[in-house]
This record gives C-alpha cells, sequence and structure tokens, in this order.
C-alpha cells in the first residue's frame, strides 16, 4: 500500500493500551478520550502504515482557531504529532495537560 498524505477516514473500535477503556471510533477518533493517550499507526492521518507502534502520550494542549489541540509524543520513536480535542475528551484530563509544556 503506497503513502498518502490526504485523509483516510477508518472506523475503527479500540481498547485503550494506557488505560484499559473500550473506545467507540467514528471515523476520526485517534485518541483514548479518558486518558488522551493516543497509538503510533499512522504515517498520514488514517493510513495505518506505520512500523513503530509505539504509545503516544499527551504532552501539552494548544489552542488554534478557538479549538483545542492535543499534543502527542511517541514514547518508542519520539515522534511528535498534533490531534484536535474531541467533545467526548474527559475534561479533567485536558484541564491537567493545559498545564503542561512540551
Amino acid at each position: 500500500m503506497l503513502a498518502s498524505k490526504k485523509f483516510q477516514r477508518n472506523i475503527e473500535d479500540f481498547v485503550c493500551e494506557k488505560c484499559g477503556t473500550t473506545v467507540t471510533g467514528n471515523g476520526y477518533t485517534n485518541h483514548c478520550p479518558n486518558c488522551l493517550w493516543s497509538k503510533h499507526v499512522d504515517n498520514n492521518p488514517g493510513d495505518r502504515l506505520a512500523t513503530c507502534k509505539g504509545l503516544m502520550k499527551p504532552v501539552s494542549l494548544e489552542q488554534k482557531h478557538g479549538k483545542y489541540i492535543i499534543v502527542h509524543r511517541c514514547v518508542k520513536c519520539g515522534l511528535i504529532k498534533r490531534n484536535k480535542a474531541a467533545e467526548n475528551d474527559n475534561f479533567n484530563a485536558l484541564l491537567e495537560l493545559s498545564t503542561q509544556h512540551l
């Protein structure tokens, strides 16, 4: 499969490898709404071509155009990615993350 920079929507349910929460995906879900951790599975959004498969730790929270962006760092390879916060994200976890800095 060739890598594509275009977003590829994948509707997938998963169990968070960090906290064990069962997550129902909607095709845009890229992190656990409970603990905010993610997994390094994509080179480009939705392609599932990353070979790393490391857990992505939420390390900070940014704001862009009135929207919150979670900054994740892969604990295995160090890659940094930014993902939009979701409406169902744990508000207390977002608050705690807002005090963190890269």
